[in-house]
């Protein structure tokens, strides 16, 4: 008994032929008297039926986004320069972020007190930002790859956005001027 292990306009490369085909339909090959199909062909617009072991997914296996990124994290410090009663408007009383972005607690991104007393709900964005920068970097990184494996197939708005990612990773693996 056969499983479909494609469906119908999955874009798939086609190992014998060596070219990208989109599935047109999915042929099952019925047996009287059975409830699944023997074996399952695939039409993909070249002539003749492929089985699925000729077929390969265009799906590219990515290591997960957070695992390749840095770890940066957002930790709360306690705030020195007033008590928690005389800030309840700040989005978390008593407290002010810190971007720790090495193993320790310690080493990253501060805010002046002063600062932070003044726009609260800026540097709690701002904080939130550069936490998320390396995973926000992967996913770039990703998206370009991805774009490299089929250029062609690449939208114009798209390929736009990818130059974009391109310029911002350039920008930020650049060496520290001397």
């Amino acid at each position: 008994m056969a499983k479909a292990q494609f469906h119908k306009n999955q874009r798939v490369y086609v190992k014998t032929v060596g070219t990208w085909s989109a599935i047109e339909k999915v042929l099952p090959q019925w047996a009287k008297g059975l409830d699944e199909p023997l074996r399952i062909f695939y039409d993909v617009g070249l002539g003749r039926d492929f089985a699925a072991e000729e077929l390969q997914s265009d799906q590219v296996q990515h290591a997960p986004v957070s695992a390749t990124a840095e770890q940066w994290r957002l930790v709360r410090g306690r705030n020195k320069w007033k008590p928690a009663e005389e800030c309840a408007h700040h989005p978390y009383p008593g407290t002010h972020p810190q971007v720790v972005t090495g193993d320790a607690d310690w080493g990253g991104w501060r805010v002046p007190g002063a600062e932070y007393d003044l726009y609260p709900e800026k540097v709690e964005h701002q904080a939130r930002m550069i936490a998320s920068a390396p995973k926000m970097a992967a996913l770039l990184r990703a998206l370009i790859d991805q774009a490299k494996l089929e250029p062609e197939n690449v939208p114009d708005e798209l390929a736009t956005m990818i130059h974009e990612a391109n310029s911002i990773l350039r920008y930020i693996d650049q060496d520290a001027p001397q």
